[in-house]
């Protein structure tokens, strides 16, 4: 029994051997094969949404020593930095320290001055003008006997006796 096949390459034999000649015959214009070029690559979507991730005890424990290094190297990085910053700021209140200072003792100048000023014989005679004030006359003036081997300077010994 004779299939397509057979039968169409009964037809086909005739013309076969020009052909299997230019096969063997390389095609001057034709490209040579890349590489690679007969692997295809097949993506296969992979559903893990029902998966659940079993927890490794040695990864907690392992957590908790980075954690403590961690807390170990900044408490020797505070430690010691701490001095230098105690020191920087120290310097600061210092500096501050005598601009207060500086400052202070320019309006005490200031008001050394202005005490100076105000309290000067021309002012002093100014206001005493102003508000209508005279010189004492000469029997106004009452002078003072001081007693310089009591050292006192008034003794008023009536004002004792009546005590």
């Amino acid at each position: 029994m004779a299939t397509l096949a057979t039968i169409l390459r009964k037809f086909d034999t005739a013309d076969a051997e020009p052909r299997r000649a230019e096969m063997a015959r390389p095609n001057p214009y034709s490209l040579r094969a890349l590489p690679n070029e007969d692997i295809f690559f097949h993506t296969k979507r992979v559903d893990n949404s029902r998966l659940v991730r079993e927890a490794d005890p040695k990864a907690k424990a392992e957590c908790w020593s980075t954690i403590g290094a961690g807390c170990a190297l900044a408490a020797v990085l505070l430690t010691s930095l701490a001095p230098s910053v105690a020191g920087i700021t120290a310097g600061y209140q210092i500096q501050a320290l005598k601009q207060e200072r500086q400052r202070l003792l320019d309006e005490r100048r200031s008001l050394e001055v202005d005490e100076a000023r105000l309290l000067g014989p021309e002012r002093l005679e100014q206001l005493a003008k102003d508000q209508k004030m005279v010189s004492p006359k000469a029997d106004q003036i009452v002078h003072l006997n001081i007693n310089a081997s009591e050292g006192t300077v008034a003794y008023n010994v009536t004002s004792k006796r009546n005590k």
